[in-house]
C-alpha cells in the first residue's frame, strides 16, 4: 500500500499522539503505514507513506534517484550566482550537498494560504526558489538557501517523482499505485 498526503504545516510526522501538535493520526486512518521520509513539522506538501518495508527504502534511499521537488519561499530576492551554487552542491559543513535542479519561479498557481502565515517585512522582499534533490539530509534545503545568503521562510515539497500535490488538497490523502511514483 502507498499512501499521498498533502501535510499542512504545524503536523508532526508521526501517528503517535503529540502533546498541543496535530500529528499523522489526525488525518489519516490507516492502521500500519509509515512515513517514507520525513517532512519537517515546519514544512508542508507532498508525503508518502507505506505499510511495506522495500517500498520505503525504494522511495528514500538516493540510490534510486527518485526526485523530490521542493518550492521554497525565500527572503530576499536570490542572485544568479546564489541559485548557481545550489545546482553545483553547497558545503554545509558535514557534508556536501549532491548537485541539484536550482530555479527561480513565480509563486506557485493555486498554492494554498498557509496557517499561520510567514511573517511579512514591508522592507524585504521574497522569492520562490524551485529545487529539485535527489538526496535527502536533514532540513537540507533549508540549509542550502541559508548557506547562500537567503534563508527559507515557507518550504513546500511539491513533488515525489511522478507524484505532485497539484489539484490536491490540503490535509487531504489517498491510497495511489505503488509503480506510481516511478511511472507515468
Amino acid at each position: 500500500m502507498l499512501i499521498a498526503f498533502n501535510k499542512p504545516f504545524g503536523v508532526v510526522c508521526k501517528f503517535s499522539p503529540e502533546p498541543g501538535k496535530k500529528t499523522l493520526a489526525d488525518f489519516i486512518g490507516v492502521k500500519d503505514v509509515y512515513p517514507a521520509g520525513r517532512l519537517d513539522t515546519d514544512s508542508e506538501g507532498l508525503l508518502l507513506l507505506t505499510d511495506d518495508g522495500v517500498l520505503q527504502t525504494r522511495v528514500t534511499e538516493p540510490d534510486h534517484k527518485l526526485p523530490k521537488v521542493y518550492w521554497a519561499q525565500v527572503e530576499g530576492t536570490p542572485t544568479d550566482a546564489a541559485v548557481e551554487k545550489l545546482r553545483h552542491g553547497v558545503n554545509l559543513g558535514d557534508f556536501t550537498t549532491k548537485p541539484a535542479d536550482a530555479r527561480l519561479i513565480d509563486e506557485p498557481e493555486d498554492l494554498w494560504p498557509r496557517d499561520p502565515p510567514i511573517r511579512y517585512r514591508a522592507k524585504i522582499p521574497t522569492a520562490w526558489i524551485e529545487l529539485t534533490l535527489r538526496e535527502g539530509k536533514n532540513r537540507q534545503v533549508r540549509r542550502m538557501t541559508a548557506k547562500v545568503g537567503f534563508p527559507t521562510l515557507r518550504l513546500v515539497r511539491a513533488a515525489i517523482g511522478k507524484i505532485g500535490v497539484k489539484d490536491f488538497a490540503l490535509g487531504a490523502w489517498r491510497e495511489i499505485d505503488a509503480d506510481a511514483p516511478w511511472s507515468g
